[in-house]
């Protein structure tokens, strides 16, 4: 080949690299900024005694989630290995050389991976980011009871037993990539593991004091301050294009990255629209929760199909989800399951339906991914039992290994405040001081 010419593909090739790596990272820093929007939503929706704690919380797990998934929890996802989970690089991002910083250069340890060709690290800030969200699920599901340092000990154990071995399944090249599921940016991965762990963390706490009443009556706790919830769901909203768009990790394919951002749009608004009106019919009033979780929830219900489906897809996925979690919300409630935030209808009931949808609406090759067609595009029940299959496996090994984490911590160190820290409020028993120091609240009739 000719100098000139050579020299020409090496800098193009460079620029390439440098470019996706600029868009990943931007990516990952939008997914980074959602961790301020889980924080104002789980406040908001949480009373005013408790406002410090949350936000104390959501500090915390994304610190513990860091540690966590740098010292084992990445070897775990993407190391090579087999069906299960990895077994090669495993503790601190290891089998690190001095070649040049692409995917090519770890062939052999995480090869999962190299399909995008930006530097070790920057893919591991941007698995990183849904690490730490899927642990931040947890927080709100558990809110307004839970000691703060067994939280923090649960953060830990997610971020290197749970979440890893699930994500290699199905990203890391395990059994369920092989089987034929497809999960784009996490309806399974990240939302359904973390409404499964907290689930498992409800069952083991309990209802919050006051919730339900001895002949079944259900008792509204209202949040403190909407405001902030609904700046929060905002903040969501606005962090999952790049949570979503950015899971393409690479700016090769323009198409692809807009299709994404506008299926991803589109399911949001449709949920809004069908939550809100759902809710207005049921509870006779346009419920503001319930838009800000149906929001919400059609973001989860996209995150999985959003490369694989037509936008007019987009909008029944959407007006689905919307539906969806309004039924959820008031179901769980019935059977006296104690979410302050919505976090189960939100993320789990959500993240299994983004997943089913799949396998139900998947155009094969509509942003180039060969996945088939789903059952209502004539591809029969292959790639939906895929899903169906993950779904259930998910269900299973979640529960079950946080079930037996939230139980040993609740055998050892406990895991719920006291009555009385209870009810005057976590923020003075676990944290020492108040989110309104100063403010006088008075209550009228």
């Amino acid at each position: 080949m000719d100098p000139s010419i050579a020299e020409a593909v090496k800098s193009f090739s460079a620029m390439k690299v440098g470019l996706d790596t600029v868009w990943v990272m931007i990516a990952a820093f939008l997914v980074f900024f959602m961790n301020l929007g889980f924080a104002a939503v789980e406040s908001g929706f949480a009373r005013a005694k408790n406002c410090v704690n949350i936000l104390s919380k959501n500090f915390i797990v994304f610190a513990a989630s860091s540690l966590g998934f740098l010292f084992l929890g990445w070897g775990l996802m993407f190391g090579d290995g087999n069906g299960f989970m990895g077994a090669k690089g495993l503790f601190f991002v290891s089998g690190l050389d001095n070649s040049p910083a692409t995917g090519d250069a770890y062939r052999g340890v995480y090869s999962a991976i190299n399909w995008t060709g930006v530097p070790l690290w920057a893919k591991f800030f941007f698995q990183l980011v849904f690490c730490g969200t899927a642990a931040t699920i947890v927080s709100g599901a558990v809110a307004e009871r839970i000691k703060y340092k067994s939280f923090i000990v649960f953060t830990f154990c997610m971020a290197i037993f749970i979440y890893p071995v699930v994500g290699h399944w199905i990203w890391g090249g395990g059994w369920a990539a092989k089987m034929g599921m497809f999960d784009f940016a996490g309806s399974t991965v990240v939302h359904s593991v973390g409404g499964w762990a907290a689930l498992a963390g409800i069952l083991v706490l309990g209802p919050r004091l006051g919730k339900y009443g001895p002949n079944g009556t259900i008792k509204a706790i209202p949040g403190h301050n909407l405001s902030m919830a609904t700046l929060g769901a905002f903040v969501l909203w606005f962090g999952w294009f790049g949570f979503n768009p950015g899971s393409t990790m690479g700016v090769g394919d323009g198409s692809a990255i807009a299709h994404v951002a506008v299926t991803t749009n589109m399911a949001a608004a449709a949920a809004i629209m069908s939550s809100t009106l759902l809710a207005w019919g049921l509870i006779g009033k346009p419920d503001l929760g319930m838009t800000l979780n149906g929001c919400l929830a059609g973001l989860v219900a996209i995150t999985a199909p959003c490369a694989f489906v037509t936008v007019p897809a987009s909008i029944v996925i959407g007006l689905i989800a919307g539906a969806l979690v309004v039924l959820a919300v008031l179901f769980f409630d019935r059977i006296k399951i104690d979410d302050p935030v919505g976090a189960l209808s939100v993320h789990l009931v959500n993240g299994i339906f983004g997943t089913l949808a799949v396998g139900l609406f998947a155009v094969d090759g509509i942003t180039g991914t060969a996945t088939g067609n789903g059952l209502f595009y004539g591809g029969g029940l292959k790639l939906l039992l895929a899903q169906l299959a993950t779904v259930a496996a998910t269900a299973v090994y979640v529960f079950v290994v946080a079930l037996a984490i939230w139980a040993a911590l609740k055998a050892t160190v406990g895991i719920r405040v006291s009555r009385e820290e209870e009810i005057q409020g976590l923020d003075i028993g676990e944290h020492g001081n108040e989110a309104y120091s100063g403010f006088q609240i008075f209550l009228t009739q």
